[in-house]
């Protein structure tokens, strides 16, 4: 089984001040970590990496600096699931649509498939057009959320349960 720590919209320094302990803890522990965007700093974006000790998987987003020089999707296999991370930068009306899209872009029909995104800060675990779409909301409850969230996924044989966790 595979423990995936799912966090994005960090958004430290412009809208918070750091990585809260409890979600550190979460990555520190987790087998993977996927973050969506939105570190909005090199140091945000080297803390997690380190916590992460070389099983970070992250997408640039709108508010991350060019230098940190992500790409704006990435794709990996894990026990059977393929994970599509984008950041879904754009209307937060066309969220769901343009996320679901991205994840076609990259997959083939009917393949084992979740699309993970960030951007809109809002908690998600839904399915849409045969695709689980999944959402961490904001690691710091950086504005407009009102909580830290994440997401910690279980991934085993093709099996995806995700536990949201809240403070």
């Amino acid at each position: 089984m595979t423990q995936v720590a799912i966090l994005g919209d960090t958004h430290v320094p412009s809208r918070a001040t750091g990585l809260p302990d409890w979600v550190a803890e979460e990555v520190r522990t987790a087998g993977r970590t996927i973050h969506t965007g939105d570190f909005d700093s090199r140091e945000a974006y080297d803390r997690i990496a380190t916590l992460a000790d070389g099983n970070l998987t992250c997408v640039r987003g709108n508010m991350d600096p060019s230098t940190l020089e992500l790409p704006r999707t990435d794709t990996l296999v894990l026990e059977d699931v393929t994970v599509v991370v984008t950041h879904g930068t754009g209307s937060p009306g066309g969220w769901h649509r343009r996320v679901v899209e991205i994840a076609y872009d990259e997959v083939d029909t009917g393949e084992n498939a979740v699309v993970v995104a960030g951007h809109t800060h809002e908690v998600v675990d839904t399915a849409r057009d045969g695709i689980r779409v999944l959402n961490p909301g904001s690691a710091t409850a950086a504005s407009p959320a009102t909580h830290e969230t994440m997401l910690v996924a279980h991934i085993e044989d093709g099996h995806v349960t995700v536990d949201t966790l809240t403070r």
